[in-house]
């Protein structure tokens, strides 16, 4: 049934990851997402993942069974998507964007509807752990947020924010695991340089990351102040924090956000 189902127009990564969130999490069953992409390989992947779900070539199908479609396809395809769609949507569908850059005002003049909720998650929503921003669209009714933020909260935490603020988002959390993922490598291959088996120093210094996550998280700390609990006078940490000054870490991550955020920009005005 269309109050039933939750579509995402675009079966990649992406896509793939918030529905096997929304039903590991047990607020949507498979049975009721759907995903249409016109590329075989993407179904498959799509189908091997969530076997019950739904899968299709044709987007104005997938609009008949959904009442809220997630639009999960590349900045430089949406343009022709969506006008492939328009004349199937109706008042009831809701739209939610997580296309990169793509603004509410792009979105509403292609999709001809103002009901969007517009939001930049992140592939940790696999396991529980997404950091997403939200805004939403002027024909968005408060139901319709509700709605939206129960999903994204299902699958970890989402904010909602100025508009203006989701590019900084995709430069900080929708880009950041990669940057993470970079760092878990980096302190596994120095573990390893001392000596460390590559299995042990990766586990390590994974659940190093995460542990100093949820300290943040829970503890409600200033990062600052809780690396200082960490850094004794003269100590081992204080050692290995001032070889980081020296090449530079902070500024290059500093660097990374600043540059995913203006990609960001850059797609959005495509």
């Amino acid at each position: 049934m269309k109050d039933q189902s939750v579509g995402f127009v675009g079966a990649g990564r992406m896509a793939s990851a918030l529905a096997r969130g929304f039903v590991k999490t047990g607020l949507v069953t498979e049975a009721a997402i759907c995903a249409s992409d016109p590329s075989d390989e993407a179904r498959r992947n799509f189908s091997g993942n969530l076997p019950e779900a739904t899968v299709m070539e044709d987007n104005g199908l997938l609009l008949q069974q959904s009442s809220i479609v997630f639009l999960a396809v590349k900045p430089q395809s949406l343009p022709h998507v969506m006008a492939g769609m328009q004349a199937e949507i109706d008042d009831d569908t809701l739209f939610v964007s997580i296309v990169a850059g793509v603004k509410l005002s792009t979105l509403s003049a292609g999709l001809g509807t103002d009901r969007i909720v517009r939001v930049m998650p992140n592939t940790p929503c696999l396991v529980g752990l997404s950091a997403s921003g939200y805004c939403t669209g002027s024909g968005a009714t408060e139901d319709d947020r509700q709605r939206v933020a129960q999903l994204l909260e299902s699958v970890g935490i989402a904010i909602p924010l100025q508009e203006g603020l989701l590019d900084a988002v995709t430069g900080l959390s929708g880009s950041g695991p990669a940057f993470v993922y970079i760092m878990i490598e980096a302190l596994s291959d120095g573990g390893v340089r001392m000596g460390l088996p590559r299995d042990a120093a990766t586990r390590l210094a994974a659940q190093t990351v995460k542990g100093a996550a949820e300290m943040v998280l829970k503890t409600g700390e200033h990062p600052a102040a809780l690396k200082d609990q960490v850094t004794s006078p003269g100590g081992t940490t204080v050692a290995g924090v001032r070889a980081l000054e020296q090449a530079g870490l902070r500024a290059a991550l500093m660097a990374a956000v600043e540059a995913a955020t203006h990609r960001s920009l850059e797609l959005g005005g495509s």
